[in-house]
């Protein structure tokens, strides 16, 4: 069986989600994380089926699971007990486990109709055993939503060493495209679509006012977001989001 050990379930407490990128998330509408849930939950929706099971591996505090749960029975895994009482509060008909994504043995073969990975494979040391489990616990036509910071993004030649996918200590997988659709291949999930999310770290220029940047920059990824499409190049923004299929 893999675990967590202590020492990498420490990296993940409760001060990891009241701080850095997780500080103020919520269901406010105000909230950049608002809407990124809420565009996920927009392509689960698109692409995959209308019901169903779906299961969000570090679900953290539950709140892409919240967009989903009118339609879908949603499971949530973590390693952070924290974390899931939180998550069983936000969506009190969830069902949460503590797990770590490289060993899902609460869950049997084929169950799950969605798995949900947002910006977790990046975290893990060994991210080939996570793709494995999702191919086990997914259902033939099953859908997974893998997102994870992209090394191949014009974001991460410009800005070289503070690039935002190195800002995170826990980032320990960064991976290339190439390689992660590789292993997704390699465990029968078929990748379907692929695309990014814009350019939403500014500033990228030194010599233009970062408001101007974020108007400019971050308009393709804010209008994806909003109406829920999926047409920016992988090259053109900060994360790979990876639609695939079970075979």
């Amino acid at each position: 069986m893999t675990e967590q050990t202590p020492d990498v379930q420490s990296k993940f407490n409760k001060d990891y989600f009241s701080s850095g990128p997780y500080s103020g998330v919520s269901f406010d509408r105000f909230s950049q994380y608002w809407w990124s849930n809420r565009y996920y939950a927009m392509l689960v929706r698109k692409y995959g089926p209308q019901s169903g099971r779906v299961l969000e591996l570090g679900c953290g505090l539950g709140h892409l699971l919240g967009w989903l749960v009118d339609k879908f029975d949603v499971y949530g895994a973590d390693i952070n007990q924290w974390a899931l009482s939180q998550a069983s509060r936000n969506i009190p008909l969830g069902n949460f486990a503590l797990l770590p994504a490289e060993n899902l043995h609460a869950f049997p073969d084929s169950i799950f109709q969605v798995v949900i990975a947002k910006h977790l494979v990046e975290h893990l040391s060994k991210p080939d055993l996570t793709i494995s489990e999702i191919s086990r616990v997914l259902t033939p036509g099953g859908l997974l939503l893998l997102v994870t910071p992209n090394t191949d993004s014009m974001a991460r030649a410009v800005k070289k060493q503070d690039w935002i996918g190195y800002q995170d200590p826990t980032h320990i997988s960064l991976w290339s495209p190439s390689k992660w659709l590789d292993q997704l291949r390699s465990y029968h999930l078929n990748p379907r679509k692929v695309f990014s999310d814009g350019f939403w770290d500014a500033p990228y220029l030194s010599w233009l006012p970062t408001s101007v940047q974020k108007i400019l920059f971050g308009a393709p990824g804010g209008l994806q977001a909003v109406f829920g499409w999926s047409f920016i190049p992988l090259r053109m923004g900060e994360s790979m989001i990876v639609l695939a299929e079970k075979a």
